[in-house]
């Protein structure tokens, strides 16, 4: 047999995208499937943002970029930061990316040496795991209670920082809890990582899908923009997935390592898809706005919904689009319900543990899908319940 690189065991994967190819090869057998376990919005990307990328590719714009993306782009995220979260930023500040993923990579292999340790979310985002255990550094986890409203513990991040804690993750609106850091969390986490000299990585993917208050980002705060570097995207806020198109804000001098990385890995994002990205930054937000206002909507259904359901119970989350009821109450483990609502309910949802250990007794569902599949859904789940129980 080939023997593959040790690094390859240290690597995990999405389970959103594993459930999604069983619950296609469910429906090639024709079953039908709702599905709720992508983070994946159902709308379509704002026309004019399709129309500026078409109008991107007819004027030629199909050749190589710089590394950091084209100076319009950076410029319009410069701009877009000031405005929306009063972060000062210029385009020195920026690099576009293929993505959001790649920050988290760069960040890691720019800022982080094996043996540091990094502390991340849990249940969180399983990525991050991934590429801290992948450049060496030990991955230490701080759980995120329901008690909490699944927001990080202050004084439990003070306990767990060390001599060797390098970098801080945080994730806010969080995936996969729907939980908003307060403006106390972020001050107290700042003054935290000031005092220890750390870097923050501030996941903003889920910045704009936010049911009220507005985004606030550490990177704001008195000190903390040196030592942030802010990701964020197109994916989820202007229904951009298949795009690839992301970015993040940081010091000039990081800015050049995260591009020097890129030049080494993807050499840069595709031309006509940055320009795609101008006009979504800079045109109409309006299809944005309708898009949060539904997603608000599906939550209220959703979270119902599940509080009648036997054995759940249900925290209304204050941003992104999914919610994570604890499900302890059904005698079920994470793993074995959510198998059997998609083989024997043909409801596709993610176990909890796919976010990390403490995530056992919860479910994910994404309410990125219509009220309809999501009482469709609502409605599998209740009957597969009563069956259980009956049996």
């Amino acid at each position: 047999m080939m023997k593959y690189a040790n690094r390859m065991k240290k690597l995990g994967t999405e389970t959103a995208f594993e459930v999604l190819a069983r619950a296609r090869e469910l429906e090639a057998q024709g079953r039908t499937v709702v599905h709720l376990q992508i983070g994946e919005p159902d709308f379509t990307t704002p026309a004019n943002i399709v129309n500026a990328g078409i109008e991107a590719l007819r004027r030629g714009e199909t050749h190589y970029t710089p590394s950091a993306g084209i100076l319009p782009l950076r410029q319009a995220v410069a701009e877009f930061v000031r405005e929306d979260r009063g972060l000062k930023a210029g385009p020195e500040n920026v690099v576009v990316t293929p993505g959001a993923k790649p920050i988290m990579f760069y960040t890691l292999f720019a800022c982080v040496n094996p043996g540091d340790e990094v502390i991340y979310p849990n249940p969180g985002f399983p990525i991050y795991e991934s590429v801290i255990g992948l450049v060496g550094a030990k991955p230490v986890p701080i759980q995120l209670r329901e008690k909490n409203e699944f927001r990080l513990d202050v004084k439990e991040l003070r306990r767990l920082i060390t001599p060797k804690t390098k970098l801080v993750i945080l994730n806010s609106p969080q995936n996969p809890t729907g939980s908003v850091l307060t403006a106390e969390d972020l001050e107290a986490i700042a003054k935290l990582a000031i005092k220890h000299d750390l870097f923050v990585l501030a996941d903003e993917i889920y910045s704009h899908i936010l049911y009220e208050g507005r985004h606030a980002s550490i990177a704001t705060l008195p000190g903390m923009a040196e030592r942030t570097i802010v990701l964020d995207g197109f994916s989820k806020t202007y229904a951009m997935t298949g795009w690839r198109l992301g970015y993040g804000v940081m010091n000039p001098e990081l800015a050049k390592h995260v591009a020097r990385l890129g030049t080494n890995n993807h050499s840069c994002t595709a031309s006509c898809v940055q320009f795609a990205g101008v006009e979504a930054l800079t045109g109409p937000q309006d299809a944005v706005t309708a898009m949060v206002s539904e997603f608000k909507r599906r939550r209220d259904v959703i979270v119902d919904g599940l509080n009648r359901l036997p054995g759940f119970k249900c925290l209304k989350p204050h941003g992104a689009f999914y919610v994570f009821p604890n499900i302890t109450g059904t005698g079920m483990s994470s793993r074995e319900l959510a198998t059997r609502l998609l083989e024997e309910a043909g409801v596709a949802c993610l176990s909890g543990t796919s976010f990390g250990e403490f995530g056992e007794g919860y479910l994910r569902f994404s309410y990125a899908n219509s009220v309809e599949q999501i009482r469709m859904g609502l409605d599998r789940i209740g009957q597969f319940l009563g069956a259980a129980v009956a049996r």
